[in-house]
């Protein structure tokens, strides 16, 4: 459990300070990793930590450092972001129904409809910007709706507000997956949000060396009731995962401004670039999508995708960057690039894909610390290739 003041410092401040405070023994400035399964006791009763699926000092420190950024009543680390999305849903009952941002990640698709439909848990993909179409689907067995915005590969922009209303009014929870944005440029407790979802693989540990997922929760009791079944199930995130994760995040801040700044760059460009169709990035979005997302968040995030005119030449560029990586994560230093259509949403059935928009020649940019002039002529020879 974590306490419910935080100190009144901006996150630039709580990101740098993450972890700092929780070596009572020599003060260390860098939280230690606890790399222990169990903790000597008394023979009378537990300690305060009694065995590591339960609780561990390292684990703690990084929960307590997201869950301050956030202002949650408590969060609670996984072993990757699925793993968190997965937990999320085990806590429903057999019958219950699931609404999912049409557009969202391949990943998310394949386990609400590959492996909870075999467990009487129902979904549907619904377009979460049309707060009718979301309406249509709310029926009375509807008890989670899981929102992406911006979405991911199309970075479109749903109305968390109005959703949050929309979905508590139905006695359902909302559940807003930030990885794109982070606590740094969106909070969707404040905006109603009764969780906020993480692959923390991404921005949050910003390396690429680790994979861990999170939840933040708004209440207590539901924070106590994925807690106990987080101790059931066994799928918390180990000490040294723990570690990195802190470790990236005190360098959160300040990496978004620098990505945020770059992507800015880079999505101007793209869009007046002669083998660039579209542009999808929300500081270029119509009026309409782009005041909703800055009534909503404090940024336009480092994430972008563009479609090239003649769409078989996604090889080729990808095969002539040098800087930019082809990867399927996202989120950390390096710049990385990926094909959606077959990579990261080849899970979704390919009329839907289609329907969506997520075709052939639709390339995701996830902008890294590079020097943006380094960047800028990397995509300059691969286009022109």
């Amino acid at each position: 459990m974590f306490p419910n003041k935080f100190p009144d410092w901006h996150p630039e401040s709580l990101t740098a300070h993450s972890g700092v405070g929780h070596d009572p023994v020599y003060g260390a400035i860098s939280t230690p990793v606890y790399q222990t399964v169990t903790y000597q006791h008394p023979g009378s009763e537990l300690g305060a930590y009694d065995y590591s699926r339960t609780e561990n000092p390292t684990r703690h420190a990084a929960q307590e450092a997201i869950n301050r950024l956030e202002k949650g009543a408590g969060t609670l680390l996984y072993t990757s972001g699925m793993a968190a999305i997965t937990v999320l849903v085990q806590t429903l009952e057999q019958g219950d129904h699931v609404l999912v941002t049409e557009d969202a990640y391949g990943g998310t698709y394949r386990i609400m409809v590959d492996v909870f439909s075999k467990f009487g848990i129902s979904s549907n993909m619904v377009n979460t910007r049309d707060l009718n179409q979301v309406a249509e689907h709310l029926g009375p067995k509807t008890r989670l709706v899981i929102v992406e915005t911006p979405s991911n590969p199309l970075l479109r922009i749903s109305p968390l507000r109005e959703l949050a209303d929309l979905v508590h009014a139905h006695n359902a929870e909302l559940a807003v997956d930030n990885t794109f944005m982070t606590a740094i440029r969106q909070r969707p407790l404040e905006l109603g949000a009764d969780y906020a979802v993480y692959s923390a693989t991404k921005y949050l540990a910003g390396h690429n060396d680790v994979m861990a997922g999170a939840i933040v929760c708004k209440t207590e009791d539901q924070y106590q009731r994925l807690n106990d079944f987080t101790n059931a199930t066994g799928s918390a995130l180990g000490p040294w995962d723990a570690w990195l994760l802190l470790r990236g995040l005190k360098t959160l801040a300040i990496r978004m401004d620098r990505q945020e700044s770059n992507a800015r760059t880079i999505a101007r460009f793209l869009s007046e670039h002669d083998s660039v169709r579209t542009v999808y990035y929300p500081e270029l979005a119509e009026d309409s999508a782009r005041t909703l997302h800055m009534g909503q968040a404090l940024g336009y995030g480092a994430m972008l995708s563009f479609l090239l005119k003649e769409p078989d030449r996604y090889i080729a560029l990808m095969d002539r960057l040098k800087i930019i990586l082809p990867a399927v994560s996202l989120g950390g230093v390096e710049s990385l690039i990926t094909h959606p259509y077959n990579e990261t949403h080849r899970e979704i059935p390919e009329p839907m894909r289609r329907h969506l928009g997520i075709i052939p020649g639709l390339m995701r940019l996830s902008v890294g610390i590079e020097h943006i002039d380094d960047l800028l002529n990397d995509l300059s020879d691969a286009l022109r290739g």
